[in-house]
C-alpha cells in the first residue's frame, strides 16, 4: 500500500516478461509485482516502481562535517545527517547494519518532505546536509529535491556513499551536489565481490567521472579490515591508482574497522596498520592522509604539503586549532586543495 510519501521513482523500465528493471545502480534488479528490490525500498507496485523512502528518514542528527569523515570541506562547521532504511550494497562488515540491513517497516522512520529538511538546517543555523548512514544512492529522488532547494538557499549537501551507481542516474543525483565522502571499501574484485555483493570497477569508474566531469569535492575513506584489506601490496596499489587517475590532491582516509554485523570473528584494526597505510600514501605521492576511529593527532591534522606545517589540530572530529588563511598556508602561503570558506 502507497503512503503519503510515496514516490514513483525514477530510473526503471519494464521488461517483456513483466518484471521492472531498476537501472538506479550497477546491480539492475529484475523486480516482480509487489517484491523489492535488493535494496529494500524501490518496489514495484502495480506494475510501476516506487521509491518507498522518499520523505521516510530513520531520524536526524547534528554531526561535525568531520565525521564524514571531510577534513577539506568547511572544517569545524556542523552538518544536518540522514539517511533512510535500506542500502544496495551487501557488506558483511557493514558498520551501520541496523539501518542499511533494514526494511522500511523495520525502522523507526519519520516523515521530512524535501521542504521539511531545509527548514530543520536553518532551524539549527547548519552550512550543509549529509545523506549518510545507508548508501543515498538508493533515495536519488529525495536527494535531487533537497539538493536543489539546497542550492537555492545557499546550503551544501553531501554525499556519503560506496559511489556504486549507474552512470546516466549519477549525471542528475550529483547535479546539485557539493561535496562527497567515497567509501573505496577495497582494491581488489575479490574483496567487493566476496564482502561487499558488489564489484570494484563501477566504484573507480564513479570516482574517476567525479574527479574529471564534476565540480564535486570529494574524498575517499578505506576501512581496513585485518587480513581483508590491510596487507601493504594492496594498500600501495591502491594509493598508486589514485595517484595515477585522481591526482595528489584528493584526501585519503584509511580507518579502523571493528567486529560488527557478520564479521564479528575478526580482530579490530591494529593502529599500526593505520599508521603504516597512511605513511605508504604519503611516500607514494598523496599530499592528504589521514587515520580515523583511532586517536592519532599525527593523523588527524592537516599539514602544509608545502613546508609540513601544523594547519589543522583535531581531537578526534573536534577542530582544536585552523591556520589555513583564504585556502592558503598561514606561513609558506601555499595553497590547499579544498573548500575552506
Amino acid at each position: 500500500m502507497q503512503n503519503q510519501n510515496t514516490k514513483l521513482a525514477n530510473w526503471w523500465h519494464t521488461l517483456e516478461n513483466g518484471k521492472i528493471l531498476c537501472t538506479l545502480c550497477p546491480r539492475y534488479c529484475e523486480i516482480g509485482e509487489g517484491q523489492p528490490g535488493f535494496c529494500y525500498i524501490r518496489q514495484n507496485l502495480g506494475g510501476k516502481l516506487y521509491s518507498l523512502g522518499y520523505g521516510k528518514p530513520t531520524g536526524f542528527a547534528i554531526d561535525p562535517v568531520e565525521k564524514k569523515p571531510l577534513f577539506h570541506f568547511y572544517p569545524g562547521t556542523n552538518i544536518l545527517s540522514f539517511g533512510t532504511a535500506g542500502c544496495n550494497l551487501g557488506c558483511k562488515f557493514c558498520q551501520n547494519w541496523s539501518i542499511s540491513k533494514a526494511k522500511l517497516d523495520e525502522t523507526q522512520s519519520v516523515s521530512a518532505l524535501p521542504e521539511e529538511v531545509i527548514m530543520l538546517a536553518k532551524k539549527y543555523s547548519v552550512p550543509s546536509i549529509a545523506f549518510t548512514y545507508n548508501d543515498p544512492t538508493i533515495f536519488g529522488e529525495y536527494v535531487i529535491d533537497i539538493a536543489e532547494i539546497a542550492r537555492s538557499e545557499g546550503i551544501k549537501t553531501v554525499m556519503v556513499t560506496a559511489g556504486y551507481i549507474d552512470k546516466d542516474a549519477r549525471k542528475e543525483i550529483y547535479k546539485n551536489i557539493d561535496a562527497a565522502n567515497v567509501d573505496l571499501k577495497g582494491f581488489t574484485e575479490r574483496f567487493y565481490f566476496k564482502l561487499t555483493s558488489s564489484h570494484l570497477s563501477n566504484v573507480l569508474d564513479t570516482l574517476i567521472w567525479l574527479k574529471d566531469e564534476t565540480d564535486v569535492w570529494f574524498e575517499i575513506t578505506t576501512l581496513l579490515i585485518p587480513d581483508e584489506n590491510d596487507s601493504l601490496d594492496e594498500i600501495k596499489l591502491e594509493s598508486e591508482w589514485i595517484l595515477e587517475n585522481l591526482g595528489d590532491s584528493v584526501p585519503l582516509h584509511f580507518t579502523a574497522f571493528h567486529p560488527d554485523f557478520r564479521m564479528k570473528d575478526k580482530y579490530p584494526t591494529p593502529e599500526s596498520t593505520l599508521i603504516a597505510a597512511r605513511e605508504i600514501a604519503i611516500k607514494s605521492g598523496i599530499k592528504y592522509c589521514y587515520t580515523g576511529n583511532v586517536h592519532n593527532a599525527k593523523g588527524q591534522a592537516t599539514y602544509c604539503h608545502s613546508c609540513n606545517t601544523t594547519l589543522i589540530k583535531r581531537d578526534w572530529h573536534t577542530v582544536l586549532s585552523n591556520k589555513i588563511i583564504e585556502g592558503k598556508c598561514y606561513k609558506c602561503g601555499a595553497n590547499l586543495e579544498g573548500v575552506f570558506s
